[in-house]
């Protein structure tokens, strides 16, 4: 499911406009990115926790000449931690 599906399922499920329905998924998207960019985390209760974390510093392989050894820099990463509602529901409980 892309972004679009999504609103418009959302938009059929709750009969409201897609137009409205497009806007406040904008938002949530654009306050989500918003939090993590400022450090901070955004948890969704019984679905999951999205956190921004620091992917340190690392060697690694060039991988057009693989005996190139090559330092991998620092760089900040979403990551995504599944609730309790969700994994449940994943496991078919």
């Amino acid at each position: 499911m892309n972004k679009a599906s999504l609103i418009e399922k959302i938009a059929a499920a709750i009969n409201l406009n897609r137009k409205n329905v497009e806007d406040v998924v904008e938002k949530m998207i654009d306050l989500i990115i918003k939090e993590l960019k400022s450090g901070g985390k955004v948890s969704l209760v019984g679905f999951g926790t999205f956190e921004a974390r620091v992917r340190h510093t690392r060697g690694g392989v060039n991988p057009q000449k693989p005996n190139e050894r090559i330092q991998i820099p620092e760089v900040r990463v979403a990551k995504f931690k599944t609730g309790k509602t969700l994994k449940d529901a994943l496991k078919g409980k």
